[in-house]
């Protein structure tokens, strides 16, 4: 495979993009796995939400 006189910035622009997917892919792991943690604290604390209440429970 041939790049030419390029190859170095080709393959550094790939290998970076690669990086920032790798990083942007574990944050999201880690922010979920946080979220969750957190939702677990509030529900074993009492804290219930909206979305679990019906209608007639609102008003």
């Amino acid at each position: 495979m041939a790049l030419g006189p390029y190859a170095s910035f080709i393959v550094t622009s790939y290998g970076l993009a690669a990086a920032v997917v790798l990083v942007l892919i574990a944050w999201i792991a880690i922010d979920y796995r946080r979220q969750k943690a957190r939702l677990r604290e509030l529900d074993a604390a009492g804290i219930v939400r909206r979305s679990g209440r019906g209608a007639a429970d609102i008003i």
